[in-house]
């Protein structure tokens, strides 16, 4: 008999299975203000580790409040937040192993500045100048760095989701003992290559571990319009994938549960499935207004839920942080982001000839001659053009 049908009850009558059936648990460790549910079992964190934590909370909401301010001043064309958002990006990566290898969707930003992404290199990104890792090729927030094992973002919709299984899968191969960790919201689990990822991880039994932020919206729809049935860890077990759901807002459940999802995934080779139940503060970009589709009272109602708030103020119940340091790291990183800002701006942007590198060992005669022709048209229409475009 297969392990398909090895484990199937028997009966003899039509008996369907109930679609409101499954129940999925949530975990929760850490309450709004800032104290421990009792009897909660705690993940492994020292006052070393919420320090950076920490440090990299206030960064973020920095980063977003001035980025996003500088997107309509009309300095950059585009951005995205992570605001609401950082206990699920933050705890799941401050759980990692430096060589685990992120995929992430296009709000994790807060994640690859946990792993050291230096203020100058934001900005770099984000004005696609002459520093950019980049090469100035990405529109804004599309980050990458292959020192810091996290993979350049991709616009189009969950195609990291197959690509997390196939990095799991060959470090596997490789006999590492680290996990690839692909980053996603509930909207793009309605796309197929969510499905085709996880079936893949789970057949060849890939380390990976899907971590799904589900933020109640993919843009403007709601999860409600979005899809039946019980969320998307529900979707785990159907794909034979062990699976957890979390309290996207609490950094201290989303740090056990990855913690011990990274335990799982190297020890058994084979792919995890994380649920993390949060939501989208902020627009769902620069170029969003929210209030066409969620009132003001949602927002409020969330606002309570802080996961920035709520971690802080469970440092300072520990003793290992005061609202002056807190208020000094916001004042210090404003300075800062804003001094590599005016910086970052004035560099020049990347010389053209870099759009056909690093692909091809050799640009390919097609390539070579579509680079031809835009500078072409760049020396045809001088004044449509930034200045700082290195035409070559």
């Amino acid at each position: 008999m297969s392990n398909a049908t090895s484990h199937n009850e028997t009966v003899h009558r039509v008996s369907f299975l109930d679609k409101d059936s499954v129940s999925v648990p949530i975990l929760k460790i850490l309450q709004a203000d800032g104290t421990v549910y009792e009897n909660a079992v705690l993940p492994t964190i020292g006052q070393e580790l919420a320090t950076k934590i920490h440090d990299t909370c206030v960064f973020t909401r920095v980063l977003d409040e001035r980025m996003l301010g500088a997107q309509r001043q009309g300095r950059i064309s585009f951005y995205m937040t992570c605001t609401g958002e950082e206990a699920s990006i933050i705890g799941s990566v401050a759980s990692l192993d430096s060589d685990d290898v992120i995929l992430a969707q296009y709000r994790e930003h807060a994640a690859i500045r946990y792993r050291g992404f230096s203020t100058e290199q934001f900005m770099n990104q984000l004005f696609s100048n002459e520093k950019d890792l980049g090469k100035g090729r990405q529109m804004p927030i599309h980050y990458g760095s292959a020192e810091l094992n996290y993979q350049t973002i991709s616009s189009p919709l969950a195609t990291q989701i197959p690509q997390a299984s196939g990095v799991g899968y060959s470090l596997k191969m490789q006999d590492k003992r680290n996990v690839a960790v692909c980053y996603f919201g509930e909207g793009a689990a309605s796309e197929g290559d969510f499905h085709a990822g996880l079936n893949m991880a789970a057949v060849l039994k890939s380390p990976t571990i899907f971590f799904c932020r589900n933020n109640g919206y993919a843009i403007s729809t709601p999860t409600s319009e979005q899809f039946m049935g019980n969320g998307i860890a529900s979707r785990g077990p159907g794909y034979g994938i062990h699976t957890i759901r979390v309290d996207g807002n609490d950094m201290l459940a989303v740090l056990a549960a990855t913690q011990q999802a990274r335990a799982h995934a190297i020890h058994n080779k084979e792919p995890v499935l994380i649920e993390a139940m949060t939501y989208r503060l902020g627009a769902h970009s620069s170029s969003d207004d929210p209030s066409g589709y969620r009132s003001k009272e949602e927002e409020a109602k969330w606002q309570t839920h802080d996961p920035v708030k709520r971690f802080k103020l469970w440092m300072i119940n520990k003793g290992w942080l005061t609202e002056k340091q807190d208020a000094d790291l916001y004042e210090k990183y404003r300075k800062e982001v804003l001094a590599e800002l005016k910086l970052a701006e004035k560099r020049p942007m990347s010389m053209l000839d870099t759009i056909v590198e690093d692909v091809y060992d050799a640009p390919t005669p097609r390539l070579q001659q579509q680079l031809k022709s835009l500078k072409k048209h760049l020396n045809k229409y001088p004044d449509s053009y930034p200045k700082s475009v290195g035409r070559g």
